[in-house]
């Protein structure tokens, strides 16, 4: 079952890291021709705007499917750094498997849901289907699933799966 999870955790870091960094790559040359367009040719490219802010959503959606599955998010650590090991360990199990049911429930079903409501909402500049932008939830949400699995396996095991950024 390692060996499997250490594959898994594998691929998605190198997946999801290279997403992110085309997302933000995208994000930084659409910004940087929407300024020269602006400033330079005094003839603003407006689909540049609608297209930066559906990147950035996305980006959102994939750098939070990353963080849970390299344990990079944010948490307080006040509490869970002073309980005993066992504590700590029982702490880490009932956020996972609260952090999992929350995935699905909410981020997976209903953004699938939201996805498909809005296939007949169209975006004012570009003319593409909301559903595109919406879309990226439910794909976040599997990710966030598949991680918090391999998170919870490490909790109840306490073998810690390597393939994350630690090359």
């Amino acid at each position: 079952m390692k060996e499997v999870f250490t594959v898994m955790k594998k691929v998605m870091t190198k997946l999801l890291a290279g997403i992110a960094t085309v997302l933000l790559s995208v994000m930084t040359l659409l910004v940087l021709y929407q300024v020269f367009t602006r400033y330079v040719l005094s003839s603003p490219a407006a689909f540049t705007e609608e297209l930066v802010r559906y990147f950035l959503i996305w980006t959102g959606f994939i750098g939070a499917a990353y963080a849970f599955l390299t344990r990079e998010h944010m948490c307080l650590v006040l509490v869970r750094d002073n309980l005993s090991p066992e504590k700590r360990r029982i702490l880490m199990i009932f956020l996972d498997v609260l952090i999992l049911f929350f995935a699905i429930l909410v981020i997976t079903i209903g953004g699938f849901k939201l996805a498909l409501s809005a296939q007949k909402v169209y975006s004012a500049l570009l003319g593409i289907p909301r559903s595109l932008v919406y879309g990226m939830a439910p794909i976040s949400g599997f990710f966030i699933i598949m991680a918090q699995i391999i998170n919870i396996y490490e909790d109840v095991t306490g073998v810690v799966i390597e393939g994350g950024d630690e090359e």
